[in-house]
């Protein structure tokens, strides 16, 4: 059967993040994408111009459109930028009992630029994070779910995830990538312990969409079938390839996309 994976997220016109990410990462990984828009930007490599907000009922029937026909193995969650459309998007996930969630709480692009609102987090907080799987924020995002200072260390970050884990998440993973140091280390939490995820830093100014990268990377193996660790290690392995490419290519005048197809292209 053919791996399918559902991403609900919002659009990024310059193509590097968002949806456009994520269905790069599924097919880059072997997997069949199906999309549900929560939000379209007005974005690319330089910032967010403007974000247009999906009504939550079209993202409910988008979501029921996908459920009704395609047999889905995963699904990755990326920005939300409403109270009512993360109500639709938890409603929505009743249509796929037991399949496992991802969701990468996005609130800010790489940019800076917000893309949430900030009345949205505590309903993020309250209604998706028990329904996730696996959640993955970045440093800031963890800080905001608990409406505390950012980790500086290793050892903080892996008190944020077991708090998050407190507050109703499975499993927590806390990425590392605005941290300093010439490793990018992500903390790894779920019911049987913690687990450190490191790689060596890459210096690129492309890293536009690394974190749905991830997330979708994560959600496109579980798709395939394979445990939550294993999903994340594998996906830890080739976002880390995706930045070492990424000044393979030449995309915009700011912060440009990861090289999502890497290997092939390079084959080419």
């Amino acid at each position: 059967m053919t791996a399918i994976a559902l991403t609900i997220a919002g659009s990024d016109s310059g193509g590097g993040a968002g949806v456009q990410a994520d269905l790069k990462t599924f097919a880059a990984l072997g997997v069949y994408g199906a999309s549900a828009l929560t939000a379209l930007t007005a974005q690319n490599t330089l910032g967010v111009d403007a974000v247009l907000a999906v009504p939550p009922d079209f993202v409910r029937a988008q979501i029921w459109a996908v459920a009704r026909d395609l047999q889905v193995g995963a699904i990755k969650i990326g920005m939300l930028a409403t109270a009512p459309i993360i109500g639709a998007v938890a409603d929505g996930l009743a249509d796929f009992p037991g399949v496992p969630v991802v969701l990468d709480p996005v609130m800010v692009a790489a940019s800076g630029d917000a893309l949430v609102d900030k009345d949205a987090i505590a309903t993020l907080r309250a209604r998706l994070l028990p329904l996730a799987t696996l959640i993955t924020p970045n440093l800031p995002e963890a800080a905001a779910l608990l409406e505390k200072d950012e980790a500086v260390d290793e050892a903080g970050m892996d008190r944020q995830a077991q708090e998050l884990r407190k507050r109703g998440a499975n499993a927590v993973l806390i990425k590392g990538g605005h941290a300093k140091g010439n490793m990018a280390v992500d903390m790894y939490r779920d019911a049987l312990g913690e687990m450190r995820f490191a790689a060596p830093r890459i210096e690129t100014r492309n890293t536009h969409g690394t974190g749905c990268t991830l997330s979708s990377a994560i959600a496109a193996e579980l798709a395939k079938g394979v445990s939550l660790r294993e999903a994340v290690a594998t996906a830890k392995a080739y976002l880390t390839e995706a930045l070492r490419h990424a000044d393979a290519l030449a995309i915009g005048k700011g912060r440009g996309p990861v090289h999502h197809f890497h290997e092939w292209w390079e084959r080419g």
